[in-house]
């Protein structure tokens, strides 16, 4: 039995995983969604840092004294997923990054995402938060209009400065025991730090043909990856 903590992307809350969580228990396991500060049910006046959202992680884990811990990251989410990963040590089993962004020291998401220039406008013109997509956005991700009209309506704006603080790491990270799951439909090939990394011995990928937001298009299959580990 395992310990799963799930960590969603920008926009989203502890809710995008509940098919997953619920597969994930029926088959024996622990299932911990988690909301990041800011964001769903969380949501505040200020925007949250990275720092903030990498405590959140590392406190939910201490917290709940967890050991086994299967750390899931979906796109944003895997910067602060892959910082937390070095911090609880010895609880930790596995990280999985979803489609995630991969941190690298001292730098940020918009400093590296390919759109983050975009972003980093998108930011100071909402009051430094980043708006939500909107359903036209997910063409082509793999999903039914119901899926999308779900997240649509769950959605929240993400905040910026989680965005824009960059990351602080140690040098954990590239032996630490990690899964990089590609969504085929998003892009076809891993890139960026996560590419570096899967060079590696220690880390081992897998590709769902699917699009970005796997928990919502094939939440069986993304399940079925998460217990095979």
């Amino acid at each position: 039995m395992a310990n799963y903590v799930l960590v969603a992307g920008a926009w989203l809350g502890a809710w995008a995983w509940d098919e997953v969580a619920e597969e994930l228990r029926a088959a024996g396991h622990r299932a911990y969604p988690l909301t990041l500060s800011g964001l769903a049910e969380r949501r505040g006046v200020a925007p949250a840092g990275q720092e903030v959202h990498v405590r959140d992680i590392v406190a939910e884990v201490e917290r709940l004294d967890l050991r086994d811990v299967v750390l899931v990251g979906h796109s944003y989410s895997g910067i602060p997923v892959g910082q937390a990963a070095e911090r609880i040590g010895e609880r930790l089993a596995r990280v999985v990054f979803v489609d995630a962004d991969v941190p690298r020291d001292g730098e940020s998401f918009v400093s590296v995402a390919g759109n983050g220039q975009e972003v980093a406008v998108a930011i100071a013109r909402n009051g430094g938060w980043w708006p939500p997509l909107a359903a036209g956005d997910f063409a082509g991700q793999g999903l039914t209009d119901e899926q999308v009209a779900r997240i649509v309506a769950g959605s929240t704006p993400h905040p910026g400065a989680s965005l824009t603080e960059p990351a602080v790491l140690g040098d954990a990270l590239p032996e630490l025991p990690v899964t990089y799951v590609k969504c085929l439909l998003d892009w076809p090939e891993p890139f960026g730090r996560a590419a570096e990394l899967l060079a590696g011995e220690r880390w081992r990928l897998v590709e769902l043909d699917t699009g970005h937001w796997p928990m919502f298009s094939q939440p069986h299959e993304l399940a079925a990856v998460l217990q095979e580990l």
